[in-house]
């Protein structure tokens, strides 16, 4: 029986905001990323699915070498299990 799992995680940006339109214009070239909302202070909200922990934390180091980002932190992180085997019989 094969048991595949997702996770899901949430980070706060904080970037310079005059660089806000570009930061997430990169962050969004990014695999598995989305942004679910900005404010005009610079912080952005980003979303990631992802297979792996590993995933996520290479993440947050690609997102903090931005130019004009100031600081990613971690807010949220989930790790569904599921069984893939299960899912392919339906």
């Amino acid at each position: 029986m094969a048991l595949d799992e997702v996770h899901i995680s949430s980070l706060v940006v904080h970037v310079k905001p005059e660089s806000l339109a570009a930061v997430k214009a990169q962050i969004l070239e990014m695999p598995n990323t989305e942004i679910h909302g900005e404010s005009k202070e610079g912080k952005i909200i980003v979303v990631l699915e992802t297979e792996n922990q590993g995933y996520v934390t290479d993440t947050i180091d690609k997102i903090n070498n931005l130019e004009d980002v100031l600081i990613t932190f971690l807010v949220y992180h989930q790790i569904e299990h599921f069984d893939s085997q299960s899912e392919d019989d339906s």
